[in-house]
């Protein structure tokens, strides 16, 4: 049980001291690495202790109320002089669980982060900033009890999730996880793939959703689908498909950045209505509101393997009952009878997983990914 007593040996908020040190020598070898390829812009190694101290703050200002509201905060420990047009307080405020929760209607935007530095003996917030260096060391309130550890790539400035923490539970990443049609995790925040979009947006408007991707040039899928299909798509929507062609030049500009964003926005938001959404691994969508049916004959799936992509969690079995509610248990017989395809769902709770089939195994395999979305 989590005690409000801070004592002499550390935070009061214990998972702070547990998950503090991994993510000092995750950061630790990023930022030697960033050094070695010579990227310029990068953020210096914060202490151990400051990791620790942050994360206690947080997670008690976490549970606070302000005026009714859950305070949703950044958190970014660097200096003022190592940003750019920052937002400075005078006097500065005292890094503590109740000036973290009033502070926090300021900056609950995107984008907006509260500045931390050490200031003789203890941590201070100096104001606010837009800009980081890479590799900078932030955590996120995103909810209640639930804080992500995270820093921004040096060369995209896009994020990468370290650690989630989640009331008396620390989960690290394990960057070395195959996912079937994605990069490792540590790509995640990095990465113009558009399956990691698609699940980013579909978390998003929190209504649930599945994606179904299915092989081009087929349509065995469709005898997994309740016939007639009230809504396909025709001709295929295929802006996706059409911008992932552009040569690399242009994927690298704004303008593409955000046709894709929006392009991919308009399929997440097809996953919202009732049924699921087909999309062919070239990416174009093919039908939507589908509902599943068994394939002919085949045996109906009780049992699924779970994975994270976690540190220290192996791969185990679980009753698909347990994983979720119609939503899942359609998506997994799907990918059991169509076994070159996969499937994406989104829980309207924020949990997301991917179903895949996993040949050595000879069963569904169903990996939980929301500590790489959060």
């Amino acid at each position: 049980m989590l005690t409000l007593m801070a004592s002499m040996n550390g935070p009061a908020y214990s998972p702070a001291r547990a998950v503090a040190g991994r993510v000092h020598a995750h950061l630790s070898q990023q930022l030697a690495l960033a050094r070695e390829h010579g990227e310029a812009g990068v953020a210096a190694l914060p202490d151990q202790s400051a990791i620790e101290t942050v994360i206690d703050a947080a997670f008690w200002a976490s549970l606070r109320r302000e005026e009714g509201y859950t305070p949703r905060i950044s958190l970014a420990l660097v200096r003022p002089d190592d940003v750019e047009r920052p937002l400075t307080f005078s006097p500065r405020v005292a890094l503590a669980a109740e000036a973290l929760a009033k502070l926090a209607p300021a900056v609950e935007r995107p984008g907006i982060h509260l500045g931390v530095a050490q200031y003789g003996a203890t941590l201070e917030v100096w104001g606010t900033t837009r800009t980081l260096p890479g590799l900078s060391f932030v955590l996120e309130v995103v909810a209640p009890g639930l804080l992500v550890v995270k820093y921004p790539h040096g060369i995209t400035g896009k994020f990468v999730n370290v650690a989630v923490l989640e009331g008396d539970q620390a989960k690290v990443v394990d960057e070395g996880t195959a996912l079937h049609g994605f990069e490792a995790p540590a790509a995640w925040g990095h990465s113009a793939n558009v399956f990691v979009r698609l699940a980013v947006s579909m978390r998003a408007h929190g209504r649930g959703g599945s994606l179904l991707v299915v092989p081009a040039g087929t349509d065995r899928w469709r005898k997994s689908i309740v016939q007639p299909i009230r809504y396909s798509v025709a001709p295929p929507f295929a802006q996706i498909a059409e911008l992932t062609s552009h040569d690399a030049a242009k994927r690298d500009g704004q303008a593409w950045q955000e046709a894709l964003t929006q392009a991919v926005d308009a399929v997440a938001g097809l996953t919202a209505v009732d049924g699921a959404t087909v999309m062919n691994d070239q990416y174009e969508v093919l039908a939507f509101a589908v509902k599943i049916a068994r394939f002919e004959n085949n045996a109906r799936v009780q049992e699924v393997m779970v994975s994270e992509p976690v540190e220290g969690m192996a791969a185990s079995p679980l009753d698909l009952s347990q994983l979720g509610g119609t939503r899942h248990l359609s998506a997994a017989q799907f990918v059991h009878d169509q076994r070159d395809a996969f499937a994406l769902v989104a829980s309207q709770d924020g949990r997301f997983t991917i179903f895949k089939w996993a040949e050595r195994e000879e069963r569904v395999h169903a990996h939980r990914v929301e500590a790489l979305l959060l």
